[in-house]
């Protein structure tokens, strides 16, 4: 049974909502009955409202946020989702990569978040802003160093922000683990592969996108009305550390 969490008819942005955990997020927004509006460069099929935006570039992310104002009248609630970063070695990681990860992974969505909180703050009911972070920026992230680094700006960002512009806005994160999306066989390989990796997670599995969705529809609700600064890590219990499987006692049989 859907839990009712008050967020018919609210408006809500989610970044890089059209595939993978953003459309996980959008599907769960809109089955609460909230008017979405789901960017990203380029257009893919999705039943919420699409703009094309850069969220890199301030002059699109200013059109983006003024052109939801100007059809909708409102912005309630913005997911931060788009981010990324390719698999590759810190040694071997040009400047400019390092450069383009930490934009789009912590200085996009504080330039996101700053041009929703100017709508946000003129509201009566201000506003909701939900950061997608990562597990990444809490334990070492090789091979993703540099975005590794930039989760955990991101939520350090999220703490301040929730500290400067309250009361009107809240401000969350949501530090995520593994999700099996459409493009898993990229970071974890063969179905084979992705079973494995589940394995390693204390539920034994990967999260499905609309698990992270049922999160962030939580802290964007009234039900989180006095939750703001916080991180929830959404990652199935974590990672078992390696070395229990080295150790030769105190083992047990799996259930």
């Amino acid at each position: 049974m859907k839990t009712e969490l008050g967020l018919a008819g609210t408006v809500v942005l989610i970044t890089g909502g059209v595939r993978g955990v953003g459309r996980g997020i959008a599907d769960v927004f809109l089955a609460h009955g909230a008017r979405v509006v789901v960017c990203a460069r380029r257009e893919a099929p999705t039943e919420a409202e699409f703009a094309a935006c850069d969220v890199r570039d301030e002059t699109q992310v200013a059109a983006l946020v003024e052109g939801i104002v100007e059809r909708h009248g409102r912005l309630d609630v913005v997911v931060n989702n788009a981010g990324g970063a390719p698999y590759v070695s810190a040694a071997e990681a040009s400047p400019r990569l390092h450069e383009k990860i930490v934009q789009l992974n912590l200085l996009a969505p504080l330039l996101v978040a700053q041009h929703a909180n100017a709508v946000m703050q003129r509201q009566d009911s201000g506003g909701s802003i939900v950061m997608i972070s990562s597990v990444s920026g809490t334990r070492p992230s090789p091979g993703t160093a540099a975005y590794g680094a930039a989760k955990a700006g991101l939520d350090n960002l999220t703490a301040s922000l929730a500290v400067e512009w309250a009361p009107k806005v809240r401000v969350n994160a949501l530090d995520v683990g593994m999700v099996r999306t459409e493009q898993a066989h990229l970071h974890y390989g063969s179905e084979a592969a992705v079973e494995a990796v589940g394995k390693t997670v204390p539920l034994r599995r990967l999260a499905e996108p609309a698990e992270i969705g049922h999160c962030a529809a939580f802290l964007a609700s009234g039900l989180a009305s006095y939750v703001s600064g916080a991180t929830l890590r959404v990652h199935g219990g974590g990672e078992v550390p390696a070395f229990l499987a080295a150790a030769d006692v105190n083992h047990r049989e799996d259930s």
